[in-house]
């Protein structure tokens, strides 16, 4: 048997039998990552959000140059309008997507929410970056809980989901700066929180492995 047959065979068989939804984890090829979204990801909330958003806790954490691309008040839409030309001026290694609170404090369609981030996430894809798609939650008679369409998309676009992250967070009135908004330590633990999830999912980047 040729010792070229064995590698083969086995990686065959662990594309086939590959759970249907299972996220693919793309290699990161750049250090520098881009935090998108709205006033969640720019903020909002803190004296100094240059230096107590989540994006800003995240760089000290990864020691990764990380750009805040957070728009306070920006809508999946509007969001859908602008990922390109962030995309074309940063060529981040690893977004992360964190939108769609807006949509729903506006009353704005589920089902258009969920399309506007699927092709959020096709343009990140066939811009060659890695993402994280942060689920956003909606309050229900049994609290704040993720939308189940993150973790549908999550699903069927094969990418990995931090998921139960910022219900805890805007359920905790002293992790608050307002009704809808973490205040700093809400920011810090969410930081912490994508960090984790970063390295779990192996998204952190690594020189020399690229």
């Amino acid at each position: 048997m040729k010792s070229w047959f064995v590698p083969a065979a086995l990686l065959i068989l662990s594309i086939i039998f590959l759970p249907k939804g299972a996220p693919v984890t793309p290699t990161v090829e750049r250090p520098l990552i881009l935090a998108f979204g709205d006033s969640l990801t720019y903020g909002f909330g803190t004296a100094h959000p240059e230096r107590e958003s989540y994006p800003a806790r995240l760089e000290a954490l990864t020691g990764q140059p990380v750009v805040n691309a957070g728009v306070n008040g920006e809508t999946s839409a509007e969001g859908l309008r602008r990922i390109d030309r962030l995309l074309e001026r940063h060529r981040p290694g690893l977004i992360l997507l964190c939108l769609g609170g807006n949509d729903l404090l506006r009353g704005l369609p589920r089902d258009r929410l969920k399309q506007n981030l699927r092709q959020i996430l096709e343009k990140i894809r066939d811009s060659g970056s890695a993402v994280l798609l942060i689920a956003v939650p909606d309050l229900g008679i049994l609290g704040l809980r993720d939308l189940s369409l993150y973790e549908e998309l999550a699903e069927e676009e094969q990418v990995p989901l931090l998921d139960g992250a910022l219900g805890p967070i805007l359920g905790d009135p002293a992790l608050k700066s307002d009704s809808i908004h973490p205040n700093a330590e809400g920011y810090r633990i969410l930081a912490e929180k994508i960090y984790e999830k970063l390295r779990e999912e192996g998204l952190l980047y690594e020189e020399g492995n690229n």
